[in-house]
């Protein structure tokens, strides 16, 4: 597929998304006065055969697709500190749309732990290939491109996931060239809460180094662990994995027969101190952010041993400050 083919694709298979609704997003996010666009791309931001990007997005967190490495086709965001009429200053210009992006992603980058970042300067592609992370200062200069997304083997591309993960940027995007004052990827949404387990399985076919380094992979084996231990203490139907409160999404939640709620949040570190450091100010917000849920009680998971230190540290919460917080012990099986 050439890129014209692969473009006319993704705009028609993107209708009923919300990448596809990109254009009247753009009115209502710029305060604008009519339409930029029908479509997400047009003539003027497609430089074929090699990438094309969302109309409108030269001066913005760009939409972007394209050829990249031999045999590769790419897709997802990027910046552009390339000069041009419009932007002749791009790296001060875009300066405050890269310093939200910026903070979107220390707060959400695992969102995006499938994805990668990469970057290229004066149109060489460095071997730069690294997880999704906040822009350092010294790639923000002129000449030089920063992407965010997925490549693809350009004799396979899934024209469906492409739309799937533009769709996933939306709210990245909408943060950076918004005027929002917090990074919420959920917006404030709360859904009723649904029992069952969401989580994947964790790969069988994952190395050693995999499962104890990846924290990602980690996680998910936990909470799926998790959940079918509380499953088994509270009855079928009584707990719930990825719930969002409306004030984020909870790793796990109980919900006992008196209608009261048991909010668990679950962390990697190798200490429970770790544990409590990561987990406390997250698991408070859920619970008590206007609008949250109020929960009973609140559990802050993790595997290592609830030491002497720590369980001082709780009882003083506890006791000092009134809050009904926990720390669980929860052991991940090598066979789990």
């Amino acid at each position: 597929m050439d890129l014209e083919s692969i473009v006319k694709e993704i705009e028609a298979r993107a209708r009923n998304h919300e990448i596809g609704r990109l254009q009247s997003l753009r009115k209502d996010l710029k305060r604008l006065t009519r339409l930029p666009s029908s479509s997400i791309f047009t003539s003027q931001t497609i430089f074929a055969p090699h990438y094309a990007y969302h109309h409108g997005g030269r001066k913005e967190l760009q939409f972007n697709v394209g050829f990249d490495r031999e045999g590769t086709f790419r897709h997802g965001v990027a910046f552009s500190f390339e000069p041009s009429q419009t932007l002749p200053y791009p790296e001060e210009q875009l300066l405050p749309s890269v310093r939200r992006f910026n903070e979107y992603i220390a707060l959400n980058a695992k969102l995006f732990a499938d994805m990668s970042m990469w970057d290229w300067q004066r149109e060489h592609r460095r071997d730069s290939d690294r997880p999704v992370s906040p822009i350092l200062p010294d790639l923000v200069q002129r000449h030089v491109f920063v992407f965010l997304g997925k490549m693809q083997p350009i004799d396979a591309i899934d024209v469906d996931l492409i739309v799937f993960d533009l769709d996933r940027l939306i709210p990245l995007y909408l943060y950076v060239e918004g005027e929002g004052d917090y990074a919420d990827p959920n917006n404030g949404e709360k859904t009723p809460f649904v029992p069952g387990c969401t989580v994947k399985k964790r790969s069988t076919s994952s190395s050693l180094a995999a499962r104890t380094l990846d924290v990602d992979l980690r996680h998910n084996a936990l909470q799926r662990s998790l959940y079918t231990l509380l499953e088994a203490q509270h009855g079928h139907g009584s707990v719930a994995t990825e719930w969002k409160s409306g004030a984020g999404k909870i790793d796990v939640a109980v919900r006992r027969p008196d209608g009261k709620l048991w909010i668990y949040e679950i962390k990697t570190s190798l200490s429970a101190r770790g544990c409590i450091r990561e987990g406390l100010s997250q698991i408070l917000e859920y619970a008590y952010w206007p609008g949250a849920i109020e929960p009973e009680r609140l559990f802050i998971v993790g595997e290592p041993e609830f030491d002497r230190e720590a369980r001082a540290y709780v009882a003083l919460l506890q006791r000092q400050f009134k809050l009904p917080i926990e720390y669980q012990q929860h052991v991940l099986l090598e066979s789990e």
